[in-house]
Order: C-alpha cells, then structure tokens, then sequence
C-alpha cells in the first residue's frame, strides 16, 4: 500500500475556518435538538476568543478544560488556540487533587468544568487547592453563555491580530499520561502536528464528508479530541458528541441522526449487536465505519459487525498520547488482520522493532517498537530528563510496547514493555495507582497489576501490605480508592500478602504477582 502525507490547514483553528468557508450551511454540530452550521462554529469560536482576550488569555497561555464532551468544550479550545494559548484537557474521573495537580503544573489561567455532571459539581472539588496561576473557573453548562457576552464578539479585530500570530508551530494542546514514574508527564503538541496526523488517519480509516460522527471517546483524550472533532473540520463531517457512554443514547443517535461513523473499544459493538437480539426492531442501515483499538478485539465479532450490523469498514489501530496514531490497518482488510493486527504505520512515520540493545530484529520476532516522524511530541512539559528517556538523540520515541513486525509491514501489540494496563479504553499505570494507594492509612504498600475481565478488557488488582498493626478489608480499600482517585484506576480486587516479591535489586516481581492467581 502507497500513501502520502496529505495536505492540510496549518493549526486546528485554520481547518475550523476553512470547514466554515468551504461548507458554511452544512451542518457541523449537533447536540441534543440543536443544530449548528459550520460557519456558525468559527463565528462562535472567534466570539470565544474575543472573551479569551477579555479574560486575559494570550499566546503562551493555557487554559484547562475538565468537562463532558460538548459544544462548550469544542468553542472553549477554538477559542483558546486562535487567540495561541494551549488547552490543557482532564479527565473528567479525575478528582480535585488529580486536576489540582496538573492545573498546577501547567500554570493554566482559566478552567472551563460543569457545575452538575454525574451529580458532581466540579469547580467545588478544587475549593481547598492551591491554584495560584488560575484567574477564574467558567461553568461550562450554566456560565458560558455569560463568558461569550463578555467579549466583543466574532467581529472582534483583536481576534483577527491574535489569529494572525498563530502558527503551526505553536503548541495546541498539553495532554498529560502516566508512566513507570507514577506521576502524570505533560506532553506537547503542536497545531501542525495534529492536523497533519489527524488529517491522514481520516483518510485511512475513510471518515466522508456529510458523514454524521457519533464521538463516543472522551474529548480529554486523543481519540475523541483528536481523531473526533478535529478530523470533522478536515473533512467536512459532523459532530455529534456524548457526553457519556449510555447505551439506549447510543442507539437512540443512531437511529435519530443517521451515524455513519462511529469509532470506540469492542464493548460498544457488543452493545449494539445485542440490541439487534432485543425484541425491539432497529435500524441500524447508516452505520458504515467502525474503529476500534485499546483493546483486543475478536475476529468473530468483526465478521458480525460486518455481516449484521451492516459495518462495511471496520479498522483498528495503535496510538499512543506521546504521537497520536501511529499505525492504522487498511479499508478491506480481512477479519484476522483487523483483529490481530495494529495496521501499517502511518504516512511519514518510521517504526522498528528492536531488541535490548537497540538492534532491529528479524520479521516476526518480538521488539519494541521505536518510531520517528511529525508526529512524535515535542517533548515533556518541564521535565527534560523524562523526555530524554522517551525520545533518543536521533529523534526515535521508545514506545515501551512489545509487538512484532510481519512481511507486509503490519504490526501487532504483544507486551507491554511498561506495566500499563487498559481497563474500558483507559490506560492505567501501576506506578501512579500504587503511589495514590500508598496514601491509605492503613496501607504499607501495594503493588497493582491488570487482569482479564470479559467486560472491560482488564481490571487492576492491587496486592496490599498492610502496615503493623492496622486492619482492613476488600471492600473498604475500594471504597477509599473510588474517594480519592479517578474511578477507572480504581482496583477492582483486593489481594492481601505479608510481603511483595521482589528481585535482588528490591524490584517487585510482578510476574510472580501473576502467578499467585
């Protein structure tokens, strides 16, 4: 297969601006009964930076958005990137000193968090953290409306001096990951990395104009950020967001606005396919796109997203936040390729697959996979040493995943290299679960890894040591977890042993953890 970098707008408000000129009266958003053109957006998005400039926000700034996928989180990133300052997103599980900590860290001047999502009202989570960069909270359901008027509207010239400035060299967007550090790193992007990635997996994976786009996966995270919204604007798709996954809303979509395309881990698929079963009749004859990845995916059950729910092109893939997508496979491949195979890499991207000294190993034999190009990040926010490890001095990003390389350049996820797991499309870090657990009063120490589970992929089970002389049990540590850390880190089994394994260097052992089962 031959394929070329495609061109593309510069920086995400630019393709946001060249949807508005190019298909002004299609309809690019829809939420709830609300309708929204694409020229509608980029007036909206500019009135957000008029409010942005209001405000304070400039080039260089950062904002935080902690909020549910919706329109205000698409218009408060516009509005943050035209005037050149970069979001910071968060995830929406994540409690008060889980965001605390990054907004922090990122010196972000405004956040943009509901006041009543999952009955949670989110500015009040940060009441008693120490914020001393952040300048105000906007409430993304009942405050927005209020910070647009603040401004001078999409007519605004400011905006038109601010947008002049940006460049695609410019940072979009700071999204911070975990690691074996067990602290989350900030990893930069920039506007021409993003809409030149994001612009050619459209392609791939074959995202049509007048496609409507069911955006299931968080905005937070790259999936829904990234590979949702944004590749709507490169390719004249709309919008439609959830805020969270719901079935019966999902289905309801489906059938009320057409999806055509809908990308998301297995679980949503066996959602659908199991409605099909019910005794109510659906139509589920738009669908036509399915991209999954994050998790295993059998290839029975694409042969029936094919054969039942009428999906005529299903792809899976691999990415990482320190370089968006990395491989794709390819519209037609076959049922064993989609689900056993991560796809060739992208166009303009360079992957190997070595050994322990750097060496590139033969076809089919197990490495880590290494890879260079535009879209690897530039680097960690503040923390040089971390980017170092990450990405060597001839510009190779060390993955940490384990996978092979086939003759026709396919590559497939074996291992993990980190001890991260993946529970329902999210990624864990032992390191950093272990490291909020330690904070439990009657915790010596913990050592967390993931086990299968039919329904989320994988699950974190933590084997606690507790300290001398304090008692606790299963259930008490979970419900002290789910108080004090995002609920998809949570561990969902509880194992109690006098003492961790470890190797001769103190290392814990987590493969002898695994043989305790």
């Amino acid at each position: 297969m031959t394929e070329t970098m495609g061109t593309w707008p510069e920086t995400i408000p630019a393709a946001a601006k060249a949807a508005a000129e190019r298909w002004p009266y299609a309809v690019g958003l829809i939420e709830g009964e609300k309708r929204w053109t694409f020229a509608r957006i980029w007036a909206d998005a500019r009135a957000c930076a008029s409010a942005m400039l209001n405000h304070g926000i400039g080039h260089g700034d950062r904002i935080g958005i902690w909020a549910p996928n919706c329109r205000a989180w698409i218009l408060a990133a516009l509005g943050a990137q035209i005037v050149g300052a970069a979001i910071i997103p968060l995830n929406t599980r994540f409690k008060g000193q889980e965001a605390a900590d990054i907004l922090r860290r990122g010196r972000a001047k405004l956040l943009f968090a509901p006041q009543d999502f999952l009955n949670t009202d989110y500015p009040s989570l940060l009441v008693d953290e120490d914020l001393p960069d952040l300048l105000g909270i906007i409430r993304t359901d009942t405050g927005f409306d209020t910070f647009l008027a603040q401004g001078k509207g999409s007519d605004d010239p400011a905006v038109d001096e601010a947008y002049a400035r940006l460049s695609g060299d410019d940072i979009s967007d700071i999204i911070f990951t975990s690691g074996t550090t067990g602290r989350p790193k900030g990893a930069l992007a920039t506007h021409a990395q993003v809409v030149q990635t994001f612009g050619d997996w459209s392609v791939r994976v074959d995202l049509h104009e007048g496609d409507n786009y069911l955006i299931v996966n968080p905005f937070f995270h790259t999936f829904g950020y990234k590979a949702g919204w944004v590749t709507c604007f490169t390719r004249g798709a709309t919008i439609v967001p959830m805020a969270m996954f719901d079935g019966a809303e999902m289905v309801r979509q489906i059938e009320q606005n057409r999806i055509n395309f809908i990308p998301g881990p297995p679980t949503i698929y066996l959602t659908l396919l199991q409605e099909l079963a019910g005794d109510k009749p659906r139509d589920f004859s738009s669908l036509r796109v399915a991209v999954t990845g994050a998790a295993p995916v059998a290839p029975a059950l694409v042969e029936r997203m094919r054969q039942e729910l009428g999906m005529s092109n299903i792809v899976n893939g691999y990415g990482m936040t320190e370089c968006g997508v990395i491989s794709m496979t390819c519209q037609g491949d076959d049922a064993e390729t989609v689900a056993h195979s991560c796809g060739l890499p992208m166009p303009g991207l360079e992957v190997r697959c070595v050994d322990e000294e750097g060496r590139d190993v033969p076809v089919g034999q197990a490495g880590e996979f290494w890879v260079r190009g535009h879209s690897v990040m530039k680097g960690y926010l503040d923390d040089p040493k971390a980017t170092a490890e990450a990405i060597d001095a001839e510009g190779w990003l060390h993955t940490g995943d384990i996978g092979t390389l086939d003759t026709r350049g396919y590559l497939a996820i074996t291992d993990r290299k980190k001890d991260m797991y993946i529970s329902g499309g999210f990624n864990c870090y032992p390191a950093e679960i272990e490291k909020l657990l330690a904070a439990h009063p009657a915790i010596e120490m913990a050592a967390v890894i993931g086990v299968p589970d039919e329904r989320m992929g994988e699950i974190g089970k933590a084997y606690v040591v507790l300290r001398p002389g304090q008692q606790a049990d299963e259930r008490a540590i979970i419900g002290w977890a789910r108080e004090n850390m995002a609920n998809y880190k949570v561990p969902r089994r509880i194992a109690f042993i006098d003492a961790l394994p470890r190797n001769a260097g103190g290392k814990v052992l987590r493969t002898a953890l695994r043989d305790l089962d």
